[in-house]
């Protein structure tokens, strides 16, 4: 019996081991590493609060931008602040109103700083749901996705920009979908666009999912409730000047400040405010939609026509598979970013999150993916960003495209040998 102890200790210290790592590596076992992640943000949020200086950016416009609704003034052409003209819609400006009242005009901006701590919080909650039900990415990737990046607790925590508030609603909105609560997550998505219209990045995705979830006649009925949020959050400006709200809340033609580029810093200025360029870009942008949209999107379920032949015909009730709603919706938005105008530092809330859940939806392997993830958080770290960092970016965003388009085909290869291999046995 004595001899045989120390393998029972060798034994009983490696079983321990092979489950910390199966902890450490399962996506199946991940909420162990989300629960102490969770957590562990608090303090980190509440560290960088107290221990990194707040930066002034924008709070000071926003509280100057909602200050003139509060006193009376409706008309988006005569709401502006330091920074200049309100360009937000009628979400935002309700959001920010609170804001305004509950720190003082604005003037506790430490209180505020804990708004956007919770908000950080929540947007963690949500995200880990959206993880968790897709069961797709090692738990110890999380790290990465959390404490490791100093750019988005900057954003949340000492910068008060409104993209947080945004990414947060679409992110909850993300969570309804995955449990089939569709008229919920159409007036969370909505409300999102409310605050900014960067959300609206999301909307080919979101739309052929409807599509794939149902028939034509209740997606009309979900994109009325979408339509019809935004009628009623705008609807004490549309009254006032109706064209001045449009314009200026959704104006897709704004010019965008060749030195806050993060993305196209290898241009020349000329070149970044062609408006051929942005052209060239839409064109660009629209053609990918078109291609994932009968490809990857539609694929699985027999491509375009059939998804349209099912969405005016019979249509079988059946939720969608968590992984095909989170792709769609995350490869629509990384679309936009990859042919975006211009990137800001802010933006770069706008895909953080879903950056993971991308990587391992491809082939490459984990060193790769871990060192892309790394590169993209360099090139958004680097201010003022240069001619390296925003090839770098870019180069990042083309190998993550294409090794997308490399992997849906690898797995349509598979279904189609899966296929045959049953047919002949």
């Amino acid at each position: 019996m004595s001899t045989m102890a120390p393998v029972v200790k060798f034994l009983e210290k490696n079983l321990k081991l092979v489950e910390l790592v199966d902890l450490v590596k399962n996506p199946e076992k991940c909420i162990c590493s989300m629960v102490l992640f969770f957590f562990l943000e608090i303090f980190v949020n509440v560290f960088v609060i107290h221990n990194i200086k707040y930066t002034e950016i924008d709070w000071k416009a926003y509280m100057q931008e909602v200050e003139g609704v509060i006193n009376g003034t409706y008309d988006y052409y005569h709401l502006k602040g330091d920074t200049g003209p309100l360009v937000y819609p009628g979400g935002f400006v309700y959001f920010f109103m609170f804001l305004y009242h509950l720190t003082s005009r604005g003037a506790n901006i430490r209180l505020g700083q804990y708004v956007f701590a919770y908000l950080y919080q929540c947007t963690l909650l949500a995200v880990f749901f959206i993880y968790y039900k897709t069961k797709k990415v090692p738990p110890y990737v999380f790290f990465f996705m959390c404490c490791a990046s100093y750019r988005i607790h900057s954003i949340y925590v000492l910068r008060l920009f409104n993209d947080p508030v945004a990414i947060t609603l679409f992110y909850a909105s993300v969570c309804f979908i995955l449990i089939d609560r569709w008229k919920t997550a159409c007036l969370i998505y909505s409300a999102a666009v409310s605050i900014k219209m960067n959300i609206l990045l999301f909307a080919p995705g979101l739309l052929v999912l409807m599509l794939l979830r149902f028939k034509v006649t209740q997606v009309i009925q979900l994109l009325s409730i979408c339509a019809g949020l935004q009628i009623f959050l705008g609807l004490p400006f549309l009254v006032m000047n109706p064209a001045a709200y449009i314009i200026r809340s959704f104006e897709f033609s704004r010019q965008f400040l060749f030195q806050w580029t993060v993305n196209w810093r290898f241009l020349s200025e000329e070149i970044f405010l062609d408006r051929r360029f942005h052209a060239l870009l839409l064109l660009a942008h629209l053609s990918f939609i078109i291609y994932f949209t009968f490809t990857h999107w539609t694929r699985r379920y027999g491509g375009v026509r059939a998804l349209w032949s099912s969405a005016v015909g019979h249509r079988d009730d059946t939720p969608l598979d968590p992984n095909t709603i989170v792709l769609t919706l995350f490869s629509s938005n990384l679309l936009g970013m990859c042919f975006s105008r211009s990137l800001h530092y802010q933006f770069y809330v706008w895909y953080f999150h879903t950056l993971p859940y991308l990587f391992w939806s491809t082939n490459l392997s984990t060193v790769f993916r871990l060192l892309l993830l790394g590169v993209i958080e360099l090139c958004w770290n680097t201010y003022p960003s240069t001619i390296y960092s925003s090839l770098a970016l870019h180069a990042s965003h083309f190998i993550l495209l294409i090794s997308l388009i490399i992997s849906e085909r690898r797995r349509k290869d598979e279904i189609v040998e899966k296929e045959e291999t049953r047919k002949t046995d």
